[in-house]
């Protein structure tokens, strides 16, 4: 059986609003993230991601609210980050009405909290996502607190650990790419995607349909994520799958 591909749509939350920009900075209002996040699933999404970017560095909790009136309104899988310090935190936001929880900062500053979240949940709603820099010639660095923090860890290295470590998936962006809209980074999904087991989202980067196509045949990533070209109508969810149809990609059709 021949798994399909997932395409994910992210929506980055600031203060209650969908906020986008490039490399993490210059963000911009694109609306509220409850009603793109249903008209995305409407478009053909087959997963939302919503992440609350600025929680963590100001050291808050995440929305919850808002991934109550996300979770109210979709049918499609529901991840959400941003904010996660300790197991408890993933508790609440799983209750709150998301089927999987994405952390990143806390991954790296509390050693244990994805095995603890794993054993408490279960390995399949921990998401370990990964902010990556590239230092060198394939050579990638992880970043924390929206890109703010260099943490010096190699960034493959890393995601092996993380899959030691209970997570479930692997949530990859390059922040070099973030908002380019020049493709996604080929070799860094690449290198992911060869050094773990578990299913790899792809992220930053993304303008055309050959970048999906790109990053899911020929990079090996499992899903391909994508945000600013769905807001604002650059790329259409249908048209996106109905021309990664045509080039062979197995992705589920919208209706």
């Amino acid at each position: 059986m021949t798994l399909r591909r997932r395409i994910v749509a992210c929506l980055d939350v600031d203060g209650g609003r969908t906020v986008k920009g490039t490399r993490f900075v210059e963000l911009r209002d694109v609306g509220d993230p409850v009603e793109l996040a249903a008209r995305h699933e409407a478009d053909g999404a087959d997963e939302i991601v919503l992440l609350d970017i600025t929680a963590s560095h100001l050291g808050r909790d995440t929305l919850l609210e808002v991934v109550r009136r996300a979770a109210e309104q979709l049918f499609v899988p529901l991840t959400v980050g941003g904010g996660v310090r300790e197991a408890a935190d993933v508790g609440r936001v799983l209750r709150a009405g998301a089927d999987k929880v994405s952390i990143n900062t806390a991954a790296v500053e509390r050693p244990g909290l994805l095995r603890e979240a794993a054993d408490r949940y279960g390995s399949q709603c921990i998401v370990a996502s990964i902010d990556a820099r590239q230092t060198g010639p394939g050579s990638w660095t992880v970043v924390t607190r929206g890109g703010r923090v260099e943490t010096g860890l190699d960034a493959v290295a890393w995601a092996r650990a993380c899959e030691r470590s209970g997570a479930g998936e692997i949530l990859l962006t390059s922040v070099d790419r973030d908002g380019g809209r020049n493709g996604y980074d080929l070799a860094l999904t690449r290198a992911v995607s060869t050094a773990v087991n578990v299913p790899v989202v792809a992220s930053g980067g993304a303008g055309s349909v050959a970048h999906v196509r790109d990053v899911l045949c020929d990079a090996g990533a499992d899903a391909a994520l994508l945000a600013g070209v769905l807001h604002d109508g650059t790329l259409s969810l249908a048209t996106l799958k109905q021309e990664l149809a045509a080039f062979g990609v197995p992705v589920r059709r919208t209706s």
